[in-house]
């Protein structure tokens, strides 16, 4: 059950009919809107407002997924799939601040306050991952809370940050292990401020909420966010759900929102923003991309699928136009041996195998999409805007790097090598040099390390040896100074299920894949990262001690730096989530299920939402005896305190 009514309202298709008075409705409604907005302030024209007269403030989140920092695995990254979602909105209301009210700007009247971009000598001296109110105020940075943590203090910081911000919006990215911590997120701040708008989105949302134009129906998920509120397993505490594409679903919903608030700024209403929506969508505004909007009014949820064109990911702006890099990875180190300042970058959005536990499947997301056009080259640029704003490092967050294509890694890697290595930065492509404009750019261009993903496949037997020494030695001589690849398991039992081993080779088994793949990268001279999954089907006591056993061994032969080990988690939407009977018993709603050893030693184990394949006995083996047999290699710590408690456990089981 969904809501006592489902209202499905068909604007934003690309077919979708206008109407002449709509668009006219929706024009007199921005004129009104400007004029009262010129009459409230005093002024002689829209062009004399000031901005603090017609801006209202805004907070985002990233959920986290953990709730103690102490000995579990930190993300050093930027919240990026928050800092993409957001870079429509932001644009939009960066370039209404600069233009001013009118109707022929993003925001006619009221408009999103997103702050001031960080200047060039803030992004040089922006420290690693600060909440938002330890950030200079005034800056976009300040508007993003990202606790990395959920805990008492993070608790406090909240409920602090908008009592200090008194947001009127508040937008929150969450995966599925964050989900509980987002739906308190979201109870903190409608108890401080009950008519602030909350919106969710980020990949719970995509998993959990879809539309079926076939059925003309919303589809939800046993742990989707509108279902559990329906189903009272949790507080009504959402407004609104945008799932898919929503970079341009996500700007439609802020641009509705801003013309059904009051001028005065206080507050503006579901129902209100429902109406704006409807009338945005029958004037003929339409917006690319394909994703879902969901509104939450008491009882009545109102769906507006949008169905627009098709978009190039490079045309998207920039995510940190309006945010500074905050990132540091260890594994990119400079000379002084510190981490470099690390930018995220993406030019893919799902990946191309079809594993049946992973949501980056292009399945699962919902399509492939790419840079278009000139994609070495706009990468390039993007790149340099990065470098621009200080990125000493960047890593290429895509599942396969360019999904795998080895033409585009070659172009790619011969035209950055090409600009690392010029004369100087007048000699670089004429959208490099608008971003390299002093001596310190050119510096961290020429010193630029990169890192990417690739597979044991990609480097075997999809493309012959020769090619994928040559593929190797151009990522080298480009910078590449990093490599990660999922090795997943040793097991042959395990990996024939996995679509990752497209080519299932009698006399050429997963490990022996893994093991030429690693050192060819290591003749290659790159180091590489891993990450391990226990728990897939085929998954047997055996079956973990021989990937412990192996992954050991490819350490001691000095084939990789680090090796991750995880425990497969169900995410909602997976084919393997489904197969195991697990669809509709996920609680990624409650917020009392306290993550304890042994689960809090892997990234985000949760109990009851981990593999059926596994028991508690079988993940407290793996997590010892990867730490015994892979020592300091192993991406995790175990402090003092949870020493101890495996010791106590121990003595009672009898075996120390």
């Amino acid at each position: 059950m969904l809501a006592s009514q489902t209202v499905v309202h068909d604007f934003f298709r690309t077919a979708a009919a206008m109407t002449a008075d709509a668009a006219r409705e929706l024009m007199q409604l921005r004129e009104n809107r400007i004029a009262g907005l010129v009459a409230r302030t005093g002024c002689a024209t829209p062009d004399d407002v000031p901005w603090h007269a017609r801006s209202f403030p805004l907070l985002a989140a990233l959920a986290p997924v953990m709730t103690s920092p102490e000995g579990e695995i930190t993300y050093p990254g930027d919240p990026m799939c928050l800092y993409a979602a957001l870079s429509v909105p932001v644009d939009s209301a960066l370039r209404s601040a600069r233009r001013g009210p009118g109707t022929e700007a993003p925001f006619s009247d009221l408009c999103p306050d997103w702050g001031t971009p960080p200047q060039k000598s803030h992004r040089l001296s922006a420290e690693h991952g600060l909440p938002s109110q330890r950030v200079s105020a005034g800056t976009s940075d300040s508007t993003v809370f990202d606790p990395r943590v959920w805990d008492a203090e993070a608790r406090a910081e909240l409920r602090a940050e908008v009592r200090r911000r008194r947001p009127r919006v508040f937008l929150v990215s969450t995966v599925s292990p964050g989900h509980r911590y987002a739906l308190e997120m979201a109870r903190i701040v409608k108890d401080e401020m009950p008519d602030c708008l909350v919106v969710f989105g980020g990949r719970h949302m995509d998993e959990t909420m879809t539309y079926s134009a076939a059925r003309r129906a919303v589809v939800l998920e046993y742990s989707s966010t509108l279902r559990a509120v329906a189903d009272r397993r949790t507080d009504a505490v959402v407004d609104f759900c945008v799932s898919g594409e929503g970079h341009f679903a996500l700007d439609l919903l802020m641009k509705a929102i801003a013309l059904a608030m009051d001028l005065d700024r206080t507050r503006a209403t579901v129902p209100e923003v429902v109406r704006v929506l409807r009338l945005l969508g029958a004037a003929g505004v339409r917006v690319p991309g394909n994703s879902l909007l969901c509104a939450v009014d008491g009882s009545t949820v109102h769906a507006f699928p949008v169905a627009g064109e098709k978009f190039d990911l490079a045309e998207l702006p920039s995510s940190y136009q309006g945010f500074a890099i905050r990132s540091r990875f260890p594994v990119f180190p400079l000379p002084d041996g510190t981490p470099a300042r690390t930018a995220h970058m993406t030019v893919s959005n799902a990946c191309p195998y079809h594993c049946d536990f992973c949501s980056e499947s292009a399945l699962v997301v919902g399509g492939l999409k790419r840079f278009r056009g000139s994609p070495a080259e706009t990468a390039l640029e993007r790149l340099c805007e990065y470098v621009s704003y200080g990125a000493q490092a960047v890593f290429f967050d895509d599942s396969i790097f360019w999904t795998g294509s080895f033409p585009l890694m070659r172009e790619f890697c011969a035209l950055l090598h090409a600009a690392r290595t010029v004369e100087g930065p007048e000699k670089l492509p004429e959208g490099c040099r608008r971003w390299i404009t002093d001596e310190g750019d050119w510096e961290r261009l020429r010193n630029l390390q990169f890192g990417c993903q690739v597979t044991a496949d990609l480097l075997t037997t999809l493309h012959k040896e020769q090619e994928v020494r040559d593929m190797l030695a151009a990522l080298r001589d480009a910078g590449c100074s990093y490599l990660y690849m999922g090795i997943e398991s040793m097991s042959t039992e395990v990996m024939q299920h996995v679509h990752k081993n497209i080519r299932r080779l009698t006399d050429f088994p997963w490990k022996a894949k893994v093991r030429t793949a690693l050192e060819r990268v290591r003749d290659a001279g790159i180091p590489v990262g891993s990450s391990v999954l226990f728990g897939l089907e085929g998954e047997t006591r055996a079956t973990i001690e021989e990937t412990v056993h192996e992954v050991g061994a490819l350490v001691d032969d000095g084939l990789i730096v680090l090796a991750s080990p995880n425990i497969l988690t169900y995410h909602p939407a997976t084919k393997i989530t489904r197969a195991h009977g697990m669809h509709d018993k996920l609680d990624y709603h409650s917020p009392d299920i306290a993550n304890r050893a042994p689960y809090i030693f892997f990234e985000e184990a949760f109990p009851g939402v981990v593999s059926r394949r596994l028991s508690e006995d079988d993940i407290w083996f793996i997590h010892e005896e990867t730490a015994r047999r892979w020592g300091a290699i192993r991406n995790s710590a175990e402090p003092d305190a949870r020493r101890s408690e495996q010791l106590d456990r121990r003595e009672r089981a009898g075996t120390v």
